[in-house]
């Protein structure tokens, strides 16, 4: 990878690419602009599910911690296509849904819950809930869009992928859809 190469990041934040020494080009595409103006990034807004791209746009399609964000096995099956669809290769990981800490909360095992146990608890008994001081309603929200993935949910996603898994402990943390870039 190096200054020719051509990455779409959906879903990204401009921070992550700043520990590159030899930084790609990258285009951000997300549902907001970023608070701070980023000029060495691209930033398209746009909705991952329908990407304004022609196919094969990109050398890679990089996806970190977003899939498990979209509703809906439908809404994630359009995400996946139009990931695949833009770049030549992708890589798309996202945390694994049955590692014991869930990873946006900073708690363990509360995510093995109902979700209906899970939405009082969110405010007290979480790090996230302590930390931000969410609303009833933006419990309610962080339930409702959050749907932590399998190995397999990723592989049925991305079936021409392979599944990567990145351990902690020995513990199953994430899993990653890989694809790998083809010739132009």
């Amino acid at each position: 990878m190096d200054e020719r190469t051509r990455i779409l990041d959906l879903g990204g934040y401009g921070y992550y690419w700043s520990f590159f020494e030899r930084r790609p080009r990258v285009v951000i595409v997300n549902l907001e602009p970023p608070a701070e103006p980023q000029p060495e990034f691209e930033w398209v807004i746009a909705d991952g599910r329908n990407l304004p791209f022609r196919d094969g746009a990109f050398d890679v399609t990089f996806s970190n911690s977003v899939v498990e964000h979209i509703p809906g096995l439908e809404n994630r099956r359009a995400y996946a296509r139009e990931a695949a669809r833009v770049g030549r290769g992708y890589y798309v990981q996202t945390p694994y849904r049955w590692f014991p800490v869930e990873p946006h909360l900073m708690t363990p095992l509360i995510h093995y819950l109902p979700k209906a146990w899970q939405r009082p608890l969110l405010r007290n008994f979480t790090v996230w809930g302590v930390l931000e001081r969410p609303t009833p309603e933006g419990c309610r929200d962080f339930l409702r869009d959050i749907d932590l993935l399998t190995a397999a949910d990723l592989r049925n996603l991305f079936p021409d992928s392979t599944i990567w898994k990145e351990r902690f402990l020995g513990l199953l943390k994430s899993v990653i859809a890989v694809r790998g870039a083809r010739p132009h």
